[in-house]
This record gives structure tokens, sequence and C-alpha cells, in this order.
């Protein structure tokens, strides 16, 4: 998961795709790229009977509209194919948590997608896949972004935030391997006297838990500024020679992910016009004593590795692209698969591919859109708050089983 900035004006913000936060075959973290991702920065499991659908099939599935009627600009379509191929190796071995699609459904789309024409791509997504909506379809976008702040190898005056690496006596399990009602939902902390035991929050972090134990890959310059990367789960940092050193997530230590924002705005610190990234951020350096104990209510803490080649790495283990990539619940929406947005937000409408997850983006409709790195990214990322129709495109195969196959006549050969 860069895990998922998200949420920020809707103040379901702070949350990751996600991050970027990769773990292939999982569900911020990362996602990534996001809290991405992938998965996600993940806490504690919550409890099994929520009366909420646990997934896309029991939040049911109705036919969407011919694919060729929906809104998609031809140069979002060419970005989406690219990113479909290289998310088809991962996207047919993947276990579909969201019920909606079987081993095999992908095989003739992927094989179609590898040799299709970059300049038809908008028919390959109308003749080879089927439009479903998920529940309501109701949907609700956030952005986040790959930030880039300045940071050194080495520690040094005016570099004296640590970037921890992952830990390694952290270690995280399935409850799904205990439980089959809660499979896909993990748990993390440390083994001590033979108890697993919460992994210290990031209060205890900060104040010196893994000080001395030699995991500091590198040290950033501004404390609220590394709190903001980690919830996007990867980022940049501007080292003081002028290069960069890419980071991305590595891992987390399973604290509560507490959104600050929506915080902030509940105990009415913020006001009209504030409720983004950047008023959050102005808040909180005016108010630095207050606003490190509201950083702080977020327990989570997200560890880092230095990334190589491309980047940053989604859920699926796979590089992201801004503009192209969604994070998306694993639980609702099959990683790598197709996703057409119709929002109230005309930039973030269009079709996006689903490859990385985060810790806020979570049930049907919910996702976080990725918009790359720099100034225009922040600042779109910061303020994304769409809300429209999401239609998921899935294999003809999967519709013909969910009995969705002739709706809107959405089978074409």
């Amino acid at each position: 998961m860069i895990r998922a900035l998200s949420g920020i004006a809707a103040m379901a913000m702070l949350s990751a795709c996600a991050s970027i936060v990769p773990t292939p075959g999982a569900e911020h973290a990362p996602p990534s790229v996001r809290d991405r991702p992938v998965p996600p920065p993940v806490a504690q499991a919550p409890p099994a009977t929520t009366g909420k659908p646990v997934n896309a099939l029991a939040s049911g599935v109705q036919a969407g509209p011919p694919i060729e009627t929906l809104a998609i600009p031809a140069g979002s379509a060419g970005a989406a194919l690219t990113a479909f191929r290289l998310s088809c190796p991962a996207l047919q071995k993947r276990s579909d948590a969201s019920g909606l699609t079987q081993s095999g459904d992908w095989t003739t789309v992927c094989a179609s997608a590898a040799n299709w024409p970059d300049g038809d791509a908008t028919r390959f997504f109308a003749t080879q896949l089927v439009a479903v909506k998920i529940g309501t379809g109701q949907a609700f976008a956030t952005g986040y972004y790959e930030p880039e702040i300045s940071g050194s190898r080495a520690q040094q005056p005016g570099y004296d935030t640590p970037v921890y690496r992952r830990p390694p006596d952290l270690v995280e399990g399935d409850l799904g391997d205990f439980y089959t009602d809660l499979k896909g939902r993990k748990i993390r902390g440390r083994v001590q006297d033979g108890k697993l035991l919460p992994y210290p929050d990031r209060g205890a972090i900060e104040d010196g838990a893994l000080k001395s134990k030699n995991l500091e890959i590198a040290w950033a310059a501004d404390p609220i500024e590394f709190f903001f990367l980690q919830v996007q789960g990867s980022g940049r940092l501007k080292l003081p020679d002028g290069s960069v050193m890419r980071i991305g997530y590595d891992g987390q230590n399973g604290g509560q992910y507490v959104g600050i924002g929506a915080l902030m705005r509940d105990r009415g610190l913020l006001g009209p016009g504030e409720l983004s990234m950047q008023g959050v951020m102005a808040w909180l350096r005016a108010h630095p004593a207050e606003g490190d104990a509201i950083m702080r209510e977020n327990k989570s803490f997200v560890f880092f590795r230095e990334l190589k080649g491309a980047g940053p790495i989604g859920a699926l283990g796979v590089a992201v692209a801004g503009r192209v990539t969604v994070a998306a619940d694993p639980a609702f929406v099959p990683l790598g698969a197709p996703v057409v947005l119709s929002l109230d937000r005309a930039e973030a409408s269009g079709l996006w591919i689903a490859q990385d997850t985060g810790g806020a983006i979570k049930g049907p409709n919910r996702f976080d859109t990725f918009w790359g790195a720099g100034d225009d990214a922040r600042r779109i990322a910061g303020g994304m708050s769409g809300r429209g129709q999401a239609w998921l495109l899935l294999p003809k195969s999967a519709a013909a089983r969910l009995g969705t196959a002739d709706g809107g006549s959405s089978i074409r050969s």
C-alpha cells in the first residue's frame, strides 16, 4: 500500500491504500504503495459478527450496463490495459476472497490482453469483460500519492526521525487458520515467554522501544511529513546530496489505525475549509505538543524497506501507476480486476485497475485512487473525496455463474 492516504478530505483521513502496502498475495497496506498497497496496515481483527456483508457475493451482485456505454476515456483505457497486463500473473494465482471469481476465470481474458493492440484498449474491456454492480454500487473514493520528503541515510543534525525496517521479532498470523470466518484477517505482535503479545505502539516506538536495535534504514527531517508518508505506505526521501531514496512498506506493528483527520474534526479542531491533508498539517504545526499527542492516538506504525527498480509496489507485488491504480478491499473486489468509477469528481472518473489495498479501504464500493508523485499528485490526493457509481468488470464465465451474464446485454463476443 502506498497504501492509501485515504479519505483525507472526507475525513476517513490518513488511511492507507494503502499505502501501498505490499504483501504479495494479501490485502494498505500499499499499498500501498497504501495502509495500501497491500496489504494494508491491518490492525486487530474486528468481531466476527458485525451484521455487515463479509464479501461481494454476500453483498449481492447485479448486472451492469454494456461497458461501451460507460464513460471511459481512450487514454484511461490504454493505461488501464497496460496495468491489467502487469497484474494478470498475480490475478490468476490469487485466491479470490470476494467470492466472485474462481480459478481459471481470468485465463482467457489475460491471454487476450497479452496480444491486444494498445490502440484499441477500449474495445478490449467492452468485449472481453462484463460490468456488474456490487450491492448498491454507490461509491466513495479518496486519494493517495507517493510523497517526497527530506531524509538522510545517516543520522545528522536536522535528520532525527528514524525510519525503521521490519523488526525480526515481529510476527503475524492469519486468524483464518484458526477461525474460517476470519480468513484474511491478520494479527501482528511478538512472542514473549510463549505468549503472543501486542507489539509496541506508535508512542512507545517514538519513545525509543526500537532504539539501539540497528533497525534504522534512514532518518527523516520532519516527523509530521514522515507521519503522512507512513499513512501512504511508501514514498521518496530526498537526500542531502540531491539523490532520491525510495522506500516501501515492509510491515506494520499491528496497532489500531486511527484516522486523525476524523478525530480532529469530531473534536472541533478543524473548521470549514480545513478538512484536507493540508489543513491537518497546518494545525499540527501550529500546535506541536497537541499535534504530537494526536498523532500518537494512531497506534499503527509502518516499517519500510528500500525499493530498487520500478515502483512503488502495491498489494499485488507489482508497480502501481498514477491515475491508473486504485486501492480496494479484496473482500469485495478481486485484486487485479478493472473498475469503472463514475463520480462527482471528473478527474477520478474512468477506468482503474485494483492493484492495491488500504487499512481504511474497507467494504463494498470503497476506493482509494492513486495519483503518483509530485505537487499535483499531492494536491489532488489531499483533497479527493468523490461519490458516485462503481462498476466492477468481471470475466464472462464469472458473470454467467453469478447469473448476471445477460443483464444489460453485457456479454458480447
